[in-house]
């Protein structure tokens, strides 16, 4: 799939939602009916296809997305705001919590996305589009970044509504090779492949994944990689030796300035690779030193994995809105370089604020 191929695609998407909702929006003027609704819907279809679209081309994974570009998070903002007003009067409306959730997401603020997604699924308790992004929410505000076995319950339920849902698919094979049954992540991803756009990105990213699977699913009976492979024979054994041990020190000139309800991150990105967190760990900044170890089991896909790069990028950041992205006001730590192969403690100082 080439890059201009996207970009029409992209395009043809927003000329096609934009002649469906503008129209929608001038006649909810005319007849006096709230219009919070298809102006968010509306800013959406502007916002996405250019988001997703450079996650596609950057990432190349089915869930892949990146935060909204700053000219236009302002209006996303405030459009999302009216919206949660407008749903406090209207609580049933099960279309304006859809939408609120995918506006939250777009800000990367998957708690808030979570909140919108359980008021959703209160009222469409078998909505596998609802289901599935819950269980992504709910992975990504998780501590470990793990699908658990309640979500794992969810994205079984869609797909015996949905057989051929295929980020379901996808997330379900992924919660398999997080719980190294990789026999179970490659029968998902083996029914997932097909329906993808043969040569896309996308694709060629399961098909990637789906070969690991089936290779360490020929360790024995599934054991994890460390029992199952020598660590000197082959690159992905190395997998299971990843663990950076980071110490977290709060510069006691900022200690006043630190609330019990603040959360604190400690994450490693690639030094040349996608820009998404390769690991991550949310915790309470109640306590300092805060000592955490950061691993591959940390990783939301197989595909990113702190093992699949030689050098990783270490920080922590304490946020005021327990949000994942950077905020005015957040206190954060200079990044620290590290190689994986390293066994040598990372510290980490929080000592300047946003």
């Amino acid at each position: 799939m080439t890059t201009r191929f996207l970009v029409i695609a992209a395009i043809m998407v927003v000329a096609a939602l934009a002649c469906v909702l503008v129209p929608l929006l001038r006649s909810a003027r005319r007849e006096g009916r709230p219009r919070t609704p298809f102006v968010l819907a509306l800013v959406l279809a502007l916002v996405t296809p250019p988001v997703v679209l450079g996650a596609y081309l950057a990432v190349g994974t089915p869930q892949a997305l990146q935060a909204v570009p700053a000219e236009n998070q302002a209006t996303l903002v405030d459009a999302t705001r009216q919206l949660q007003e407008s749903l406090q009067r209207k609580p049933d409306d099960a279309q304006g919590w859809a939408l609120l959730a995918q506006a939250y997401s777009a800000l990367d603020q998957p708690q808030q996305a979570l909140d919108a997604l359980n008021h959703l699924l209160k009222l469409k308790p078998d909505d596998p589009d609802a289901m599935v992004a819950w269980v992504e929410a709910t992975a990504e505000t998780g501590p470990s970044h793990q699908i658990d076995d309640v979500s794992r319950g969810k994205l079984q339920r869609a797909l015996q509504i949905e057989p051929t849902h295929q980020r379901a698919l996808w997330l379900l094979g992924i919660s398999d090779f997080q719980r190294n049954d990789y026999a179970g992540a490659a029968k998902q991803w083996k029914v997932l492949l097909p329906l993808l756009e043969p040569g896309s990105r996308v694709a060629e990213t399961v098909k990637q994944q789906l070969a690991e699977a089936e290779t360490r699913a020929g360790g024995p009976q599934g054991a994890g990689l460390a029992e199952a492979e020598p660590a000197t024979t082959s690159s992905t054994a190395a997998t299971s030796s990843v663990a950076l041990n980071v110490t977290v020190k709060l510069d006691p000139e900022l200690a006043a300035k630190v609330q019990p309800a603040d959360t604190l991150f400690v994450f490693a990105r690639a030094v040349d690779g996608p820009p998404m967190p390769l690991a991550a760990v949310r915790m309470k900044a109640s306590e300092f030193p805060a000592k955490v170890t950061l691993t591959d089991a940390m990783a939301m896909t197989p595909a990113t994995t702190l093992s699949k790069f030689p050098k990783v990028s270490v920080a922590a950041r304490i946020s005021k809105s327990g949000n994942a992205m950077p905020q005015a006001g957040d206190l954060e730590s200079a990044p620290v370089e590290v190689a994986t192969d390293s066994h040598a403690p990372v510290a980490l100082t929080i000592d300047k604020v946003d």
